[in-house]
């Protein structure tokens, strides 16, 4: 379930910020809300780059999706803290750009997408190597 919630979101993120960067760089996350353009001038190399970084990463995460094998689910898990621990901690240096409830979306929705691949590492490493694949 986590694998196919990563595809869907990296996929979504992927494609909006590489084929639409303007508009990934002045309307994300949505709903009237801000959180890429107070980071500072437009860039379409670095939102483009970040939209391939997604398409990137949901390819990968399909392919564990659809192959289910221990050393690629591990894998992508492992990618997907790789890239998240240093974006939380990017944001958290970085919270006086947003009001509270901006803070606190940001800081939750990102914290919260560091336990996700956590909780797949664990029922991995918990899974018999015979059993059937947890993710």
């Amino acid at each position: 379930v986590v694998l196919a919630v990563w595809a869907a979101a990296s996929v979504q993120l992927g494609i909006w910020a590489t084929f639409a960067p303007r508009s990934f760089y002045d309307d994300y996350p949505g709903f009237g809300r801000e959180w890429v353009r107070v980071n500072g001038p437009y860039n379409e190399h670095f939102v483009r780059d970040f939209g391939a970084l997604n398409l990137a990463l949901a390819v990968v995460t399909i392919a564990a999706l659809i192959t289910l094998s221990r050393p690629m689910v591990i894998a992508v898990a492992v990618a997907w803290l790789a890239w998240g621990v240093p974006h939380l901690v990017y944001h958290l240096r970085h919270l006086d750009l947003y009001d509270t409830t901006d803070q606190v979306l940001n800081v939750t929705a990102l914290a919260g997408a560091l336990v996700l691949p956590v909780i797949v590492l664990v029922a991995e490493f918990r899974r018999p190597r015979s059993a059937a694949p947890a993710g």
